[in-house]
Order: C-alpha cells, then structure tokens, then sequence
C-alpha cells in the first residue's frame, strides 16, 4: 500500500500530515528516509518509523467503550455529543463508527470500528447476535412477564418479537432481558406492553463480548486480539 495509508490506517497522523511527515523526512522504511507518499510498503516485511519510533499497522480498529447519558450513537451530530468523540485522537482519525446503536440515555457496552463487513454480519437479523441489558423499571414486574417474553410478545403496532430471555431481579423491579434482534426502542416498548416503564437501561453484553467492569463510564479500550476472534466467529467470518 502506499507510503501515507499505511502511515493514515496506522491512527497516528491523517492523510494530509502522512504526506507533511514524508515529505519532511521524518518517516524510514527500513532505515532509509521515504521521501514519496505513494511509495509501497507491505506492511508484513516492512519496518516503519516515525520520529524513530516504530509504526505498527493493522488493517481495522476494535474499541469497546461504555457509553454514558448523554452521547447520540453517530459520527456526527450538529448538537449532541456523539460516541465517537470518546475515542482516543487517534482513532478518529480512522472514521470509526459504533457498531449499532443505544438510545441517548442508555449506557453501556458500544462497539466502535471501521471494519464495516464485521459491523454489518453482526448486525444483519439473520446472524441472531444476541444483546444482554440490565433494567430497573418504575413497578414491579407482572408475574407473566418471563413467559411474555419467552413465547415472542406482539406489540401495540402488530410488531411480532422474537422470543428473548428475561431474569427478573427478586423483588421484579429490575433484570436482565436477553434479545437476538434489535427493534427501535425495543426494551422501552416491551415494558410498555407490560403496562409498565424502563427508569434505567445498560448494555452488559454484545453477542460474546461482555462489558468490562474495570472501564469506568465514558472511557474505551482497544478489544483483545481474543475478543476480536470471538466476534468474527460470532459473525461466522
């Protein structure tokens, strides 16, 4: 690939500054100065620097973040704080995106990347990716709920669910529901069939990704090469 992608898909510097530091004689390639942003490099066989540091390279970027209130689920937004501003610099320079969406006030498990073929296999219905949430609601649940949800609830609209897995808190003023689709404020709607109310909402689980207690809420951190694996077989890549 040429010289200023490979420095561009490195996160460190975007297209523009890649070709500056070229240029500027700031970059090696096994020891000698590149001097040509479109020279080829092979990112298996070649050493890179930058400023005599070297530059590692990998094709896409996998960060889990915990969402807190307040943040829209987009790249842009004209008046809201979007997900991706949460990102380190230098993974925005990738244009990332989250890999599905949480409502305004839902926290939680994000996955945020660039590579848009794993996105879209995780997300198409017919992968069935399961999504686990915690909840508290503002009445104790109905004793039928876990059985409502179990047999696939129909909505006041007609929408027919798919079955999913509820576990009541003791005193059913809370849980965790288990859903294998993903309909426009689907919890939300559940419990207003149930002729109740969601106070809070958190993603705890995207398919075998599970939110790490240590990341405190607003932070991310890259996934594991083992997370990644997991997720691409989740995908059936």
């Amino acid at each position: 690939m040429r010289g200023d992608k490979f420095l561009t898909e490195s996160g460190l510097l975007s297209r523009k500054e890649a070709s500056a530091a070229i240029r500027g004689g700031r970059v090696c390639v096994n020891g000698l100065p590149l001097r040509d942003p479109a020279r080829h490099i092979d990112p298996a066989t070649d050493q890179v620097t930058l400023d005599g540091e070297a530059v590692g390279y990998a094709p896409f970027i996998y960060y889990m973040l915990n969402k807190p209130e307040g943040y829209v689920s987009a790249t842009e937004d004209g008046h809201l704080p979007t997900v991706v501003s949460l990102l380190p610099p230098q993974a925005q320079k990738r244009d990332p995106f989250p890999c599905g969406r949480l409502d305004r006030d839902t926290v939680g498990l994000m996955l945020l990347t660039d590579d848009g073929a794993l996105a879209h296999r995780l997300l198409a219905p017919k992968s069935h990716v399961a999504k686990s949430y915690r909840f508290t609601c503002a009445e104790p649940l109905c004793a039928e709920a876990e059985a409502l949800c179990a047999a696939g609830m129909t909505l006041g609209n007609g929408d027919l669910l798919r079955p999913a897995g509820l576990v009541c808190d003791d005193d059913r003023m809370g849980g965790v529901i288990t859903l294998s689709e993903g309909k426009y404020h689907q919890i939300k709607r559940m419990a207003g069939a149930l002729s109740n109310r969601i106070v809070t909402l958190e993603r705890i689980t995207f398919g075998p990704l599970a939110l790490d207690p240590a990341l405190p809420r607003g932070e991310c951190r890259p996934l594991t090469d083992a997370e990644i694996t997991a997720l691409r077989q989740a995908a059936g890549q």
